[in-house]
This record gives structure tokens, sequence and C-alpha cells, in this order.
């Protein structure tokens, strides 16, 4: 991009750089919660340019906002996106932009439109860029890019550009939009990050209608910028080329039916119905969900980048509890909508703390917290068939925080990758909270007492025994190595459906597990439960725990009838790991 500046740069140290670039994190989030509701709105049966457009901006404004995150990591700052500061009431203004413009939670229609048009209006060509309070997006990304052209001039690039590289997030984490995600590692890749916000939102070369990039929606088309795609829907006519910005547009029909439109409160708030009230309720989650998505895009950016695609598909949970929402009759002939409130980590439950934890997230995967080390293990059998140990393999590769898939259907087991939204998984949590010791059944012997809860078993076949299950071993332990033998068995039961004790009502003895979670594969090849060892707490997604225990089996088949823990359907189903070794 050319740039025509009248005075030096505003931005003139790293520390007023990565503050501009946290601003950009701002700043392009503020676009999201407006689009969203608007898009929310519309019919897709009546509306499907609509939704198209629509759609496809707030993919792209996701997309900027990860470049934006990538900018900021590239220079040694931290996003922020897990904050109150990032949802402020509605109306608000556009953040570090024209402080007239008030952006509002409206449904699709003219206003909305207008609205967009000024949030994505371009720059006039050669405009110098501002201090605070900048008169477009396009004069915000140049003062950026005169700050870093300078700052590298004066600094040097590697000082600028000191962030560790593991921090970027590629296009192999988010593939929704048009536009490429790319690392960031220098002054040329940055120059790129910014002309591929600029140029979705303004067009090529200030001045242009055309972005650069194929529809997203209709690859045989050349993508016109945002702008420009809002001023399609205002004159219900497409851009063809040869048409101009001052043309406008002079090509096919665009059909917008403005009746096709749920009609969404005006910038809906959580106090104007009391608490307990159904559309109150409805929003409160909406909000946690919401929340709950800035909490893994923020862990996304901040050294877990598997995180990007689970936040995604967390985007299609959303979309269900918006539509129901505006499904609700509210005041005036309205419908209820989303009221995008700040909810205090402390409410969610699930996203406080870096603590070690296992968090399932609903209809979605498996969140693992503080590192816990991901390991494979693999069923030893013998020639008969009887299962006689476990083989532990080498940790698998993991950041901080990871997610593993629950749907069983992801393309990168154990990891999840999305497709559980694509698919429609179901995970209703159906497994109680009762504890262990008020559903156990108890067996005695001689020197032992083996307690079990049906209810937990995977059907890993260690309780069998080599020619006899544990119930009829016991009979027979007054032999110290059939009594051995049974609690070798029992330590080896993955789920702790078994557990003993030396007596009945005695202290329960387990075997001395580490904190991991443990991928199992049994014979022939059939991909068994995720194995939770070492008292590593797990949270259902409604926020409450399962009784925290040495050992516990979580379902990876996703057809298991007690989810989150495993029942061994996997073994009706001949489920299949393709990736394990």
């Amino acid at each position: 991009m050319s740039r025509t500046t009248a005075r030096p740069a505003r931005i003139a140290t790293l520390e007023s750089l990565r503050e501009h670039l946290q601003w950009a994190i701002e700043l392009e989030h503020a676009t999201l919660p407006p689009y969203l509701c608007a898009l929310y709105s519309l019919d897709p049966e009546r509306n499907p340019e609509a939704v198209h457009v629509v759609a496809s901006v707030f993919a792209e404004e996701m997309l900027h906002l990860a470049l934006a995150a990538n900018l900021l990591n590239a220079v040694g700052g931290r996003p922020r996106l897990d904050a109150p500061e990032m949802l402020p009431p509605h109306p608000r203004p556009l953040p570090h932009g024209d402080r007239s413009l008030e952006l509002s939670l409206v449904p699709f229609g003219p206003e909305a439109i207008e609205a967009f048009l000024r949030i994505e209006r371009p720059a006039p060509p050669g405009a110098p860029p501002e201090d605070d309070a900048y008169a477009t997006i396009g004069q915000f990304y140049d003062a950026v890019e005169e700050g870093l052209r300078g700052l590298c001039d004066r600094l040097g690039e590697d000082a600028v550009f000191s962030g560790d590289p593991a921090r970027q997030v590629t296009s192999a984490h988010f593939r929704n939009s048009a536009g490429r995600l790319f690392a960031v590692t220098g002054l040329t890749s940055a120059l790129a990050a910014l002309e591929e916000i600029v140029e979705q939102g303004e067009g090529t070369a200030r001045g242009e209608v055309w972005d650069g990039d194929r529809d997203v929606f209709h690859p045989e088309r050349d993508e016109v910028a945002h702008y420009y795609r809002f001023q399609e829907l205002k004159a219900g006519r497409r851009y063809r080329r040869g048409d101009t910005p001052e043309s406008g547009p002079t090509g096919e029909p665009v059909a917008v039916d403005f009746g096709g439109v749920r009609p969404m409160r005006r910038n809906p708030r959580l106090a104007d119905h009391p608490p307990g009230s159904e559309i109150r309720a409805a929003q409160e989650e909406f909000n946690r969900t919401y929340c709950g998505i800035l909490h893994l895009l923020e862990l996304a950016f901040d050294g877990s980048p598997g995180m990007l695609p689970v936040a995604v598909g967390t985007m299609y949970a959303l979309k269900a509890q918006a539509e129901a929402l505006m499904s609700m009759p509210d005041e005036g002939g309205t419908t209820a909508g989303p009221t995008f409130e700040y909810v205090p980590k402390e409410a969610r439950g699930w996203s406080k703390g870096e603590e070690r934890r296992v968090v399932v997230l609903r209809d979605g995967p498996y969140i693992v917290y503080g590192g816990i080390p991901l390991r494979r293990k693999r069923k030893i059998v013998s020639s008969e068939g009887a299962a006689l140990t476990w083989q532990t393999g080498e940790d698998l590769p993991t950041e901080d925080v990871y997610a593993l898939c629950r749907c069983g259907r992801s393309g990168s087991k154990p990891f999840c990758d999305g497709t559980h939204a694509l698919a429609g998984f179901d995970g209703t949590e159906s497994a109680g909270l009762r504890p262990y010791a008020e559903l156990q059944h108890v067996h005695d012997g001689v020197g032992i007492s083996a307690q079990r809860v049906g209810e937990l078993c995977i059907h890993a076949a260690f309780c069998i025994g080599r020619t006899r299950p544990i119930a009829e071993m016991l009979a027979d332990t007054a032999d110290s190595d059939v009594r051995a033998e049974i609690m070798g068995r029992i330590d080896h039961c993955p789920s702790g459906s078994y557990s003993y004790a030396l007596r009945r009502g005695g202290e329960t003895i387990e075997a001395d597990l580490p904190q991991a979670v443990s991928v199992l594969a049994e014979e022939d090849g059939l991909a068994s439960a995720l194995w939770v060892t070492g008292r590593v707490p797990v949270m259902r997604s409604d926020g409450l725990p399962l009784e925290t225990r040495n050992r516990v089996t979580l379902c990876r088949c996703g057809h298991s009838e007690n989810k989150p823990l495993c029942d061994g359907t996997h073994r009706e189903i001949g489920f299949r790991d393709e990736n394990a070794p």
C-alpha cells in the first residue's frame, strides 16, 4: 500500500505500538456483536444474499482480529480478549475511531446497513494518520504501519519483532474466510497483514471496489470489499467489472427482503427482564457462551493456537442460542435478543484459573488445562485374548491448554478440529453426580474387600481374569497369590469401576498414577476412551464437577449413553482412530 503522510509518526515507542495493536483487537472485536445481531435476525430462506454478505464480513472480521493478535504477539505483546472492557453496554462508540459513530445491537435493516457502511468507510487516498479517535479504520491502520516502519528504521527489525513465533496462529487453525491467516515474523509479513485487513474492508489500492480475493460463498466471483458489499445490499444490485466507487453497482440485481427479518428488540439488556424470567435466563446463557468464546480466543492467541477452531465451533452453539432468543416475544411486537454483556470468569466456572483440570464444553470437546501430559496407551493381551496390562507410548506434543475430540469425528484425533459443530454433535451429559461410595456394591474376600460401580465400566476386561472373573476369584482369596492377582487386575481397570480395600469399610487402596491423560487403544486396532489419572478434576459443561477420583474414563467416540463418561460403546460400534500408530 502506498502512503502519503504530512507529519512524523505518532507511534514512537514499542509500548505505544503494543498499545495500538491491542486497540486493533478491541476495534475488530467491537464490530462482531452488531454483525452477529444482524446475521441472526435474517431469515436465510428469504434473504440468502444478505446472509452471505453479513456472514462473510463477520468471518473476515474474525480473520482481522486474528491477524491483529498475530501482530501484537510478533512485537512481544500479549492479546487480551476475556475482559470486561471488551463488552461495554450498547449503544457504544466505535473504540479508537469516529466517536460520533454509535454501535447498536439491532436487527438487519436500513439502520444496520448504514451503520456498517460507516464502520467500513474507506479512508480518502493519501489521508494522513491521526491520533486516537481516527476518522476511519483505514487511518488507524495507516498509523500502525507508519509506527512499524519508523520503529524498524530506528531500533532495527529484530528489536521490534521480538515475540515468540510459537504464539502465531495460521490458516491451519482457521479456514472460515476467503482471506489469509498467516504468521507475522517481521516487517514484510506485518505489512502484508495490515494490507489484508484494510483491503478486505475498504478495497485494493484505496479507491478500488475489489479486495483481491474470491467470494467465500460464490468462488466463481471476485470478492468486493466489505464497504462495497453493504453498498450492494443498499442498492439492491451487484458490482461488476468496470464499476467504480463513484459509479456504484450496476450489475445483476441483489434481492433483499426487509420483511424476512426477525424484529429483535433494539439494544436489549439483562435489566429489561426480572431474574429468573425465561428471556433473561436465555440471555444469561448466551452471554456465558459468548464470554467462553472470548476466553477460548484469548487462549488461542496466548500460546494455544489449537483453541481457535474450538472457539469457531462454539459459535454454532451461539447461533442456536441467539435464534432461540429471537423466537421469544418481547415488548411492542419485538422479539428478545442477545445482550452481549460480560460474565466474570468466576461466574463461568470452567474458564477460571490455570490449574490442572479437564472441562467438558457443551456439545463440544474436552478442554485440558495446565499442561497435563498426553500420551497413548495400548492394551496388551495374551494369545488367548485375555487383558494383561497397558503399554505406555511416548507423550504427544501439546500446548499448555489443548482440546480433545469428544464427538469421535475429528480428522485430527485425539485433538479437536471443530468438526463437532459441523456435524451437529449432541454431547448431552447424563452421568450422575452421586459419589462412588454411595453407588458401590461391596464383595468381601479374605484380606480384601472389592467395590464395584457397574455404571463406570468400559468393558476393558481386566476384571475377567485369565480363567474367571474377580467376583468368583474372591472365594479363593485365602491364597495370597489369588489375592495379589485381584489387586493387580483392579489396578489396571482404567475406569475405576473396581476398587479395593483390605477390609470392608477400610481405606481404598489406589495405584500410584501420575496426572496424565492417556489415549487408550485396545486389541485389533480398536480405539477406546480417554483415561484421566492422578485425581485431575473433571468439570461438566454446566460448571458442576464430577467426583474427583484417581482414574476416570471419558468417552471419545461420541456415542456413550453415559456422557461424558465412557460406557464401552466404542466396542459395539468398532470405533477407530485413524491417526493411531
